[in-house]
């Protein structure tokens, strides 16, 4: 056995049947794809395998990492930008046949301890996507108010002792310094939390509030969505990979009120709004892959089809 150990490769999730929906647009393997979270680049080589000569390719990611990934990719049809998935409104109108969002992290990133993302492994409080910009997540806590925390730890971690977790940091901040370690804030999180459900550390919660604050992912999906919209033309796709409830219930209200037409009831004589989506439903891993990638078990894939615009 080998002294020196070796980080676990990513596995992407869903990615023959998320290649397979994208590449069913209408322009299919002749078409301008935007994979608009890079990663570790799976979904992109793959839909570069079964792109034609004409096809192109434009990634997006905020990691440096996933950047130097992609640098590997030795293809003039591909080409990525430094630079968050909201960035897809400088793009051109109607200039795409296909957007693919895969929203989880991926497990280099979790596995890094420099990263700060997991209570796993000892650690820098960082949990920034993007480590050249922002605040890090011990930064904000060293001035954060309990009220603040609370907010984050309750709205984006869906977590019930939210108060408990705001109050116990700041004291913890009062009386020694700020948290500035994944262990210690793991530890005072399994100290304040005395009830959690079987098989599910206590700070899973609050790490994974405290990271889509930080990165402000929520707003960040909100915003790619509706620049999704400009940016796709008719019989275009809309493919989108989520991991936890609040990014699916983005999605999903997302593609369901844009698949239907708006009546103005205060104008009744004005013509409704057209629907601008066919939502084409869900597909969720099967147990197979599941059983090989753990990390599969929560995901959720949306489609969507981009509408004729009308003239």
């Amino acid at each position: 056995m080998s002294m020196t150990e070796t980080k676990p490769a990513h596995i992407t999730v869903l990615l023959q049947e998320a290649v397979d929906a994208l590449l069913l647009a209408s322009a299919g393997e002749n078409g301008a794809y935007v994979d608009a979270t890079f990663g570790r680049g799976g979904h992109s080589r793959l839909i570069l395998s079964r792109l034609s000569a004409q096809g192109r390719l434009q990634a997006f990611d905020k990691d440096l990492e996933a950047i130097a990934e992609a640098g590997r990719i030795e293809d003039p049809r591909f080409s990525i930008r430094h630079e968050g998935f909201a960035n897809l409104s400088d793009l051109a109108e109607g200039s795409v046949d296909g957007v693919l969002m895969d929203l989880g992290v991926s497990s280099p990133q979790i596995d890094s301890p420099e990263r700060g993302f997991s209570f796993r492994f000892a650690g820098p409080l960082d949990m920034r996507m993007d480590t050249t910009r922002g605040e890090s997540v011990a930064e904000w806590l060293a001035t954060a108010s309990v009220d603040q925390i609370t907010e984050v730890i309750r709205d984006y971690g869906e977590e019930r002792f939210a108060f408990q977790i705001a109050k116990a940091l700041v004291a913890r901040r009062q009386e020694r310094g700020p948290i500035s370690t994944t262990t210690d804030l793991a530890q005072l999180v399994a100290d304040t939390v005395k009830t959690r459900e079987p098989g599910k550390d206590p700070a899973t919660r609050t790490f994974q509030a405290f990271r889509i604050f930080i990165n402000a992912e929520l707003e960040e999906l909100e915003q790619a969505l509706e620049a999704s919209l400009r940016v796709l033309k008719p019989g275009a796709r809309l493919v989108v990979i989520s991991f936890h409830s609040l990014e699916d219930r983005i999605v999903k209200q997302f593609m369901a009120k844009h698949s239907k037409e708006v009546v103005d009831r205060r104008v009744p004589f004005a013509a409704p709004v057209q629907m601008r989506l066919n939502a084409l439903g869900r597909v969720k891993p099967t147990a197979d892959e599941v059983a090989g990638n753990p990390r599969s078990r929560s995901a959720i894939m949306r489609i969507a089809e981009r509408t004729e615009v009308p003239a």
